[in-house]
C-alpha cells in the first residue's frame, strides 16, 4: 500500500481524467447520479453517491480513534485557539481581498468588464424593475424579477461563501493522510461545526455586503450529520463491539489492516464521481474555471502557510500543526454550494465558483499533505512539544 500511496498524485490525475471521460461517454449516467441528492429549499445539500463514498473515507479514520485522544486534544488550548483564529479572523478576509483583486482587477479583462450575470433578488426584497440594488439592477426575464450584476462580482460571491465555510468533513482525510492527530482534528471539526451555526450567516452577510445572509440551518445540520456524525457513531460503536468480541490485539493487527486501502480507494472513487458530474462544466468553461481557480488556489496556499507557520512559532507538535493548517486551507464546499444555489440560483456565477472550489480542493490538498510529510522535522519532538504547550 505504501508504494501505491507514493504514486497517489498520479492516481488522482488519472481519476480526474476518467471522471471527465465518464461524463462524456455516459452523460445520462453522470446526470442521474448527480441528481441523487437530499435537498433543502430546492438546493442540493447532500449528494447521496458522494455521501456513500465519504462514509467509506471517514469510517476507517473514525474507527481507529481511541476516544481518550479526543479528551486529551480538547485540553490542548493552543492548537484549538490557533485553528479558530485562522478560520474566522483571517481566512474570510484574505479570501475577500485576494478574490476581489484577481477577479475584479487583474483578470477582469479576461472575464469581461461588461459581462453580467442574472441572480435571484435578495430574500425579502421586492424592488421595481430598473431599481438599483448594490452593484446590480433589477430586470424582468420570463416574468421573473432578477438582479443583473457584473459577472466578476457573482464569482466573487461564490468565493466568499467558500471563505466563510471551513471544512468539517474531508479535513479528517487530509489529517489522516498527513499523519496528524485524529483526536485534535475531530475536536476542531466539532468546534467548527458549532461555530459555523453562529458565524456563517453573520460573517457571510457582512462580506457579501447584502446586509443579511440567511443562515442555512437545515443545510448545515444535514451536512454535518451525514458527513461527520454518521461515520463517527458507526466508528465508535463498531470499535467497542469488535474489541469486546475479539480483543484489542485482533482489532489493531487484523481489522485495521483490512481497512487500510479503503480510505484511499473511496477518495479516488469520489474524484471520479465529482469530475464525471462536472465534466461538462469543465469542458464548456475551461478558461472560466481557470480564472476562478487562480485566486482560490492562492488563498488556499496562503492560509495553509499562515496556519503552518504560526503552529511552528507556537512550538506545536507536528501532529497538531498539520491538521491545524489543513483545516484552515480546506473548505466546506457542500454548504457553500447549497448556499450559493439558495441565494443566487443554480446557474449563477456564484454557484459555479463554489463548484470550482470542489474541483481544485482534492488535488491541491494532496499536494499540501505531501509537503507536510516532508517537513515533519520542522517541528519539535513529542516530549518537547508537550513541555512547550505546558509552559
Amino acid at each position: 500500500m505504501q508504494g501505491f500511496e507514493r504514486l497517489l498524485t498520479v492516481w488522482v490525475f488519472l481519476c480526474m481524467v476518467a471522471g471527465i471521460a465518464l461524463g462524456r461517454i455516459a452523460p445520462g449516467l453522470a446526470r442521474s447520479l448527480d441528481g441523487m441528492t437530499l435537498d433543502v429549499d430546492g438546493a442540493p445539500v447532500v449528494s447521496i453517491p458522494i455521501a456513500v463514498c465519504l462514509f467509506f473515507m471517514m469510517y476507517p479514520i473514525m474507527v481507529k480513534i481511541d476516544f481518550t485522544e479526543i479528551v486529551a486534544a480538547g485540553k490542548s488550548v493552543r492548537p484549538v485557539l490557533l485553528t479558530l483564529f485562522v478560520n474566522w479572523c483571517i481566512k474570510p478576509f484574505t479570501m475577500l481581498a485576494i478574490a476581489s483583486f484577481f477577479l475584479g482587477t487583474l483578470l477582469l479583462g479576461f472575464i469581461g468588464p461588461e459581462a453580467t450575470d442574472l441572480v435571484k433578488l435578495p430574500f425579502g426584497l421586492d424592488l421595481a424593475e430598473g431599481a438599483q440594488y448594490g452593484a446590480g439592477q433589477v430586470v424582468v426575464q420570463d416574468g421573473v424579477k432578477l438582479l443583473e450584476v457584473p459577472l466578476w462580482r457573482s464569482y466573487l460571491a461564490g468565493c466568499i461563501l467558500l471563505g466563510v465555510a471551513p471544512c468539517t468533513a474531508m479535513v479528517l482525510v487530509w489529517g489522516y493522510l498527513a499523519k496528524g492527530s485524529d483526536g485534535h482534528t475531530l475536536v476542531m471539526v466539532a468546534l467548527n461545526s458549532l461555530t459555523m451555526l453562529v458565524l456563517y450567516g453573520v460573517l457571510g452577510g457582512y462580506l457579501l455586503g447584502v446586509g443579511r445572509l440567511p443562515v442555512p440551518w437545515q443545510a448545515l445540520l444535514l451536512s454535518i450529520g451525514v458527513y461527520v456524525a454518521l461515520p463517527l457513531v458507526a466508528g465508535y460503536l463498531s470499535r467497542r463491539l469488535i474489541i469486546q468480541a475479539k480483543g484489542e490485539e485482533w482489532f489493531k493487527e487484523k481489522f485495521l489492516h483490512l481497512l487500510t486501502p479503503i480510505t484511499i480507494g473511496a477518495l479516488l472513487l469520489t474524484l471520479v464521481l465529482l469530475f464525471s458530474f462536472k465534466g461538462e462544466v469543465i469542458l464548456s468553461n475551461p478558461l472560466t474555471i481557470l480564472w476562478i481557480a487562480i485566486p482560490l488556489t492562492i488563498q488556499t496556499l496562503l492560509i495553509f502557510g499562515i496556519g503552518y507557520g504560526l503552529a511552528k512559532l507556537l512550538g506545536l507538535r507536528y501532529a497538531d500543526a498539520a491538521p491545524t493548517a489543513m483545516i484552515g486551507a480546506s473548505n466546506h464546499f457542500e454548504v457553500a454550494i447549497a448556499t450559493a444555489v439558495m441565494l443566487f440560483g443554480l446557474s449563477s456565477g456564484a454557484a459555479l465558483a463554489t463548484v470550482v472550489g470542489v474541483l481544485i480542493e482534492v488535488p491541491l490538498m494532496l499536494v499540501l499533505v505531501r509537503f507536510c510529510l516532508k517537513t515533519q522535522g520542522w517541528f519539535p519532538q513529542e516530549e518537547a512539544a508537550v513541555e512547550a504547550v505546558a509552559g
